[in-house]
């Protein structure tokens, strides 16, 4: 993020300085999209082009820098018109760039004039004292500008010499329009027919090809990586979410692992760095069993979307779920291998990596604090099994953390690694990404340092029936209102309250600890209410009612109460959202209602 102080000046620059300005500058007609409607972007040589650009209505130059983030495969794009900028690491809720290119191609420029090259030659440029150079579909790009403003920093560099489509394979959200228009303006070349044909026969292997099979029901937000949750729908059907329709939250290619030569390392204990095989992990610790919820930071990221464009993945209602975890206890681990009195004097944190990663080989990683995880109360699992049976691939077979009460995002899956240590992760999910800012800063201002990194996560409740647009029987009488409430930290869901009128009276719903309707669970100890409650209330519908508005909101044991809207909450990674749920529906007189 250091990149993105001086983004007006940057762009300016990339723009000016750019190798490939001339050649799009002259007598290259181009349609883009601006606002829905298609726009010449140059319409003369002769420099006058951007002022006629400027000339049909647009103030300002819109332009997009995109990059890897690290580790995230995330693409910034800065959006200057109007001053604002928009990121999104998933690409599909981009909008408003007068950049974007019609189709996936590159845009079409007069390549007969350009040099060509051979492989040969364009691998001699693959650093910055000789130049970086990369090709894309047998086109070649001088990127040496652009390495220093690569929000991913220099693992760009991993290109240079070469071809972008392996790295571009692993983060294919690279291959947007906007961004082969930022690339395009790099262009200096294409290579000669003996080359292109060379490199097509390469076939770089996608690593994506071996993902796991996944539940056709699953709505999916990104398929590279792959992220989906359930419909809403059919969300709260049962209290322990099935495994095959738990929501699936992945930051990189799902990795291969043989439980056979599995092995956990762990360090910063007394004894020094020790390993522990699978199978030694289920013999040599009793096997606890927590029912837990967890749910991800982004969850209802598409409420804050309503209020303005966030960074993130459009999650709706459903990132959330409940399942049954066993596994061996993370305190138990610690304790054997030798952790007291003396490590607890200086250690503060419990630091996770998992087994997948990133072209340069970097793990995901994420942090817990160590009274977290040393608790006899925390309940942290080092989970083999998931409602039963042994973890799905999705949910990180053969080991994950199981971090009760807290965001996500911090239950590392297909762990491989455990550190000790007196420092959070140094992990950019841990430093650069989920946690919760003003909604007065924006992506100019941000300072990732200043915030702390999410842990626990606050009250929450939405409505899972009936659903947005769906139309109730005015003869019936009643509605009735479905949905989960859930809160992080151990804090217990005390009460759900429900309104068919905006707010303006309210109703409190039924509360469901069980699928067993007349043999509820007991109450969890205090501080340890790791599930959500499922609810459910009837509610006279009102007299000559057309629409209803209804609205939820949970309250915790520590009488947390949900906000009652967006914007006061709203931030630039749209992490934390948390606001009353409401669902408008109709009410008819036509018996056949949905």
């Amino acid at each position: 993020m250091q990149h993105l102080k001086h983004c007006q000046s940057l762009a300016q620059t990339f723009l000016i300085r750019s190798k490939s300005f001339k050649l799009l500058k002259s007598n290259v007609p181009s349609v883009s999209v601006w606002n829905g409607c298609p726009s010449h972007r140059w319409q003369s040589s002769g420099g006058h082009g951007w002022q006629e650009y400027h000339n049909d209505g647009v103030s300002k130059l819109t332009f997009a820098l995109a990059g890897l983030m690290a580790g995230t495969g995330a693409v910034l794009a800065y959006k200057l018109h109007r001053g604002k900028m928009m990121i999104d690491d998933d690409f599909r809720d981009v909008a408003d760039l007068e950049w974007a290119a019609t189709s996936g191609q590159l845009l079409e420029t007069e390549t007969s004039s350009l040099p060509i090259y051979t492989l040969e030659e364009v691998a001699k440029h693959c650093s910055l004292d000789s130049g970086v150079w990369v090709t894309y579909k047998g086109e070649v790009f001088d990127i040496t500008e652009f390495v220093a403003l690569h929000p991913g920093g220099d693992k760009i560099l991993l290109a240079a010499g070469g071809g972008l489509e392996p790295y571009w394979a692993l983060y294919a959200v690279h291959q947007q329009d906007h961004i082969l228009q930022i690339l395009t303006e790099y262009k200096i070349g294409v290579l000669n027919k003996e080359s292109y044909k060379k490199q097509e026969s390469a076939n770089p292997s996608d690593p994506y090809f071996a993902e796991p099979t996944r539940h056709p029901a699953l709505q999916i937000n990104s398929l590279k990586p792959f992220n989906a949750e359930p419909p809403a729908s059919i969300l709260t059907d049962s209290y322990i979410t099935p495994s095959a329709v738990f929501f699936k939250r992945n930051h990189l290619p799902v990795p291969r692992v043989v439980s056979e030569t599995y092995k956990l390392e762990i360090e910063g204990l007394p004894g020094g760095a020790v390993s522990l095989t699978l199978s030694e992990l289920k013999s040599r610790f009793p096997k606890h069993t927590v029912t837990a919820t967890l749910q991800c930071a982004g969850n209802r990221r598409s409420d804050m979307n309503k209020v303005k464009q966030v960074k993130g993945l459009n999650w709706g209602i459903a990132a959330i779920g409940n399942a049954t975890w066993s596994g061996a206890r993370l305190r138990d681990v610690l304790l054997y291998y030798g952790f007291g009195p003396d490590v607890a004097a200086k250690a503060r944190h419990v630091q996770f990596e998992g087994l997948d990663r990133d072209v340069t080989g970097t793990s995901y990683g994420a942090s817990i604090p160590l009274n977290k995880a040393v608790s006899e109360e925390g309940d942290v699992l080092l989970a083999y099994e998931m409602n039963g049976e042994e973890l799905p691939a999705d949910h990180g077979y053969p080991v994950r953390v199981v971090a009760p009460g807290i965001v996500g995002a911090r239950n590392v899956k297909w762990l491989g690694r455990i550190v000790v240590s007196d420092e959070e992760s140094k992990s950019h999910w841990q430093q650069n990404d989920y946690k919760g800012f003003s909604p007065g800063t924006d992506w100019d201002t941000v300072d990732f340092k200043s915030a702390p990194a999410i842990q626990e996560l606050p009250i929450q409740s939405a409505i899972t029936h009936p659903a947005e647009g769906m139309s109730v029987d005015c003869y019936a009488g009643d509605v009735t209102v479905k949905g989960y409430a859930w809160s992080g930290g151990g804090r217990e869901v005390i009460r759900v309250d429900v309104s068919v009128d905006g707010g303006n009276t309210w109703h409190v719903a039924k509360l469901r600890t069980s699928d067993k309707e007349h043999n509820p669970a007991l109450p969890p100890p205090p501080g340890r209410a790791w599930t959500w409650k499922l609810w459910e209330i009837e509610i006279p519908l009102p007299d000559k009612a057309q629409e209803l508005q209804i609205v939820c909101k949970a309250v915790d044991s520590s009488y947390n109460v949900q906000p009652d809207s967006s914007a006061p909450i709203w931030n630039l990674r749209g992490v934390l959202s948390n606001a009353w749920h409401r669902v408008k529906v109709k009410v008819s007189e036509d018996h056949k209602v949905n």
